[in-house]
C-alpha cells in the first residue's frame, strides 16, 4: 500500500525500505534491537503433517470457562497470544513453538464463542462486545496469576490488545497488532463510509438480519472458509488447515458471539452496562504507550485501516511493518517467523 513502509518477508529484521508515506511515519517509528533470526522462518509447507496445539487446558475466569493452550516453561516471561474471528487458537500453531523455545510461557485462549471456552451461566449474555473480550483477557490473565504480559493479536484479536495496552498499560510490557490501531466505538461504526468501503463489510451488515444470523447458523463453515479465502486471497491453505479451526466454530455460542459483535458496532445491540465506563473511555481513542509493532500483510483483502491513519495513536516505541510474499489477514498463520520475531523483539525489551 503507497502509505506503509515494505519491508521483505524474509529480511524484515534489516533496515526497512522507504515508502511513499514514510515521511508520515518516520516521528513515530523507533527500531528495536534485533533478535535470532526467526523472521527467516518459512511458513510450514501445504504437505507438511498439521500440528495442533494442545493439550487444551480449561480455567474458570470471570464469566468464563476459558479454553486455552500453554507452551513453554512455568517460569518464562509470558506472552499472550489472541486469535480473531473466523480463526482460533491454531492462527499461532506455528507462531507459538517459536516463541516457546525461546524461553517464554506462551498463552493461547479461545475467545468466548470459541473452541473449549464456555460461559458459567447459562443466564450470562452472549455479549460480543470489544470491551467484554477485553475484560475477559484481564480475568484470564488474573486466574493464571500473570501480572504482566507481552500481548499479541491478529483481527478481534488486535482490537483486543490493543484495549488491554490503552486501558491497562500496567499489565501489558508490550503489544504487537496486526492492523495496528483497532479501538473503536458505535458513533464510529454509524458513520457512513464511501461505497467501495462499504462493499468490503458485507457480512456486516448480513449480520444485522434475521436471515444474516440464520445463515451464518446454517452454513458457518461454508460462510468462514469463504472468509479466510477473501481475506488471504494468495494463502493456499487446505482443507485440512481449514478443518483444524473451523471445528472451534461448533461452539454452542458461537453465533451469538459473532452477531452481537457486528451488530454493537453499528448500534443495533445494546451492551452490558457493566461496560458502559469501559466504551466511553475507547470512544475517545486513547493512544497506546507502551512498546508496539503493528504489522500489515500486503495482500490483506480484509477491510483494515491505512497505517499512516493510526500511527499518531502509539506515543510510546512504534514500528510498522508490511510483510511482502502475498500475505493475507491471518498474519501470524501465513508469516509465523515475521510475527514471532517482532514479539520476541519487544518481549525482551
Amino acid at each position: 500500500m503507497p502509505d506503509q513502509l515494505t519491508i521483505p518477508r524474509r529480511s524484515f529484521l534489516g533496515k526497512a525500505a522507504v515508502g511513499v508515506a514514510a515521511t508520515q511515519l518516520a516521528a513515530s517509528i523507533t527500531a528495536f534491537a534485533q533478535p535470532r533470526d526467526l523472521a527467516s522462518t518459512p511458513a510450514p509447507s501445504p504437505s507438511a503433517p498439521l500440528n495442533l496445539l494442545g493439550p487444551i487446558k480449561n480455567v474458570e475466569a470471570g464469566v468464563l470457562n476459558v479454553g486455552y493452550a500453554e507452551m513453554g516453561p512455568a517460569s518464562g516471561a509470558p506472552i499472550v497470544l489472541l486469535h480473531g474471528w473466523p480463526y482460533d487458537i491454531h492462527t499461532y500453531v506455528d507462531v507459538a513453538p517459536l516463541l516457546a523455545s525461546e524461553g517464554f510461557r506462551i498463552i493461547v485462549p479461545h475467545l468466548r464463542g470459541y473452541g473449549t471456552t464456555r460461559f458459567i451461566s447459562s443466564t450470562t449474555p452472549r455479549n460480543g462486545q470489544p470491551a467484554a473480550i477485553a475484560v475477559d483477557i484481564i480475568a484470564l490473565m488474573d486466574a493464571l496469576k500473570i501480572q504482566r504480559a507481552t500481548i499479541a493479536g491478529c483481527d478481534w484479536g488486535a482490537r483486543t490488545a490493543c484495549i488491554l495496552a490503552a486501558m491497562w498499560p500496567e499489565r501489558v510490557k508490550a503489544l504487537v497488532s496486526v492492523s495496528g490501531y483497532l479501538i473503536g466505538s458505535q458513533a464510529a461504526g454509524k458513520a457512513p463510509l464511501p461505497p467501495k468501503a462499504e462493499l468490503q463489510w458485507w457480512y456486516q451488515y448480513y449480520f444485522a438480519t434475521e436471515r444474516g444470523r440464520a445463515g451464518y447458523e446454517k452454513h458457518r463453515r461454508e460462510f468462514s472458509k469463504l472468509i479466510w479465502q477473501i481475506a488471504s486471497p494468495r494463502w493456499a491453505f487446505d482443507d485440512a488447515t481449514f478443518d483444524r479451526s473451523a471445528s472451534a466454530l461448533d461452539n454452542p455460542d458461537h453465533v451469538s458471539v459473532v452477531v452481537h459483535n457486528y451488530r454493537w458496532r453499528l448500534g443495533l445491540a445494546e451492551g452490558e452496562s457493566r461496560y458502559d465506563d469501559l466504551e466511553r473511555r475507547l470512544a475517545e481513542a486513547p493512544t497506546i504507550n507502551v512498546p508496539t509493532i503493528s504489522f500489515e500483510g500486503d495482500a490483506n483483502g480484509a477491510p483494515h485501516p491505512a497505517a499512516a491513519s493510526y500511527a499518531r495513536k502509539f506515543s510510546g516505541r512504534y514500528e510498522h511493518r508490511v510483510v511482502e510474499g502475498g500475505v493475507g489477514h491471518n498474519l501470524p498463520q501465513e508469516a509465523p517467523g515475521a510475527f514471532a520475531a517482532a514479539v520476541v523483539e519487544l518481549a525482551r525489551l
